[in-house]
C-alpha cells in the first residue's frame, strides 16, 4: 500500500488526500483503510473525526490522541471546518421542474433509523451534452461545486441525484443505465466525487496556516472534466 499524502501535520491533526478506493476505517473483508495505513505510516494510533466514503476521494481530517479527535469533531460540527467538493453528474440540477446553476438542496435523510437534516449548497461549473453512441441520444453532464453545511451519510450522492443530477459511476444512488454507457465509452469507471478545498475557520483556524487546505482533481474526474470541454467545444 502506498503511503498516504499529507497536506498537513501537526501535534493534533493530519489533514490527508485520500485515494479513491481507499477505505476509511477498518472492518472485516477491509484489508486496507486510513486508520490502520496511517497509524503505520506515522508509527502511532490514529483517530477519525469524519468520514468520506470508501470510493470518494480528498480531503480528510485525522486526530493523533482521544482528547484531539473530541475537539476536532465539535469544530466539524459547530461549521468552523467548511468542506467543498467537486463531483461531475450524469444531468444537471433541476428544482421544482426548473434548471437551476446554483442553490440550496435542503431536506431530510433517514440515518440509522431517524430523519436528520441535510443541508447542501451548489453551483454547476460547466456543462455540455455527449452523444449517447448506442441510440444517438444526448446525454447531460455537469461539473458541479457543492459546499455542506451538514455532514449526513451519503448526503451529496443522495441529494444530488434527488435533483436529476446524479454522480457518475454512483452505483448505489446513480443512473445505472447511464454509468454503464459512460463506462463502456467514455472509460469513466469509478465515483467522480471528491473533497477538493478545506477551510478552517473560527477556533479551528491554524495560525501557522491560515490559507485553505485545496487538491488537485483526481485523475477519473479530471478526465470527466476535460469530457465535458471538448463536447462543450463542438
Amino acid at each position: 500500500m502506498e503511503r498516504i499524502p499529507i497536506l498537513y501535520e501537526n501535534d493534533e491533526i493530519c489533514i490527508i488526500n485520500k485515494v479513491t478506493g481507499l477505505a476509511v476505517q477498518g472492518g472485516e473483508g477491509v484489508k486496507h483503510s486510513v486508520d490502520t495505513v496511517l497509524a503505520q505510516q506515522l508509527g502511532k494510533k490514529v483517530y477519525l473525526v469524519h468520514r468520506l466514503d470508501k470510493e470518494t476521494a480528498g480531503i480528510l481530517v485525522v486526530a493523533k490522541s482521544s482528547e484531539a479527535a473530541v475537539k476536532w469533531t465539535t469544530l466539524i460540527a459547530s461549521g468552523d471546518v467548511k468542506k467543498e467538493y467537486i463531483a461531475l453528474c450524469a444531468g444537471y440540477p433541476i428544482i421544482d421542474g426548473k434548471k437551476e446553476k446554483k442553490g440550496i438542496i435542503a431536506g431530510t435523510l433517514l440515518q440509522r433509523g431517524e430523519e436528520r437534516t441535510a443541508v447542501t449548497h451548489f453551483s454547476v461549473i460547466k456543462s455540455a451534452t455527449v452523444k449517447n453512441p448506442i441510440d444517438n441520444s444526448n446525454i447531460e453532464l455537469s461539473a458541479v461545486r457543492l459546499t455542506l453545511e451538514t455532514g449526513r451519510m451519503h448526503q451529496i450522492r443522495i441529494q444530488l441525484a434527488s435533483i436529476a443530477a446524479p454522480i457518475i459511476a454512483d452505483d448505489k444512488h446513480g443512473d445505472f443505465k447511464k454509468n454503464k454507457t459512460l463506462k463502456k465509452f467514455f472509460g469513466i469507471k469509478k465515483l467522480c466525487l471528491a473533497s477538493v478545498k478545506l477551510t478552517l475557520l473560527g477556533k479551528a483556524k491554524l495560525v501557522e496556516h491560515e490559507e485553505p487546505f485545496e487538491i488537485e482533481l483526481p485523475e477519473h474526474i479530471e478526465k470527466g472534466i476535460s469530457l465535458l470541454k471538448q463536447a462543450s467545444e463542438k
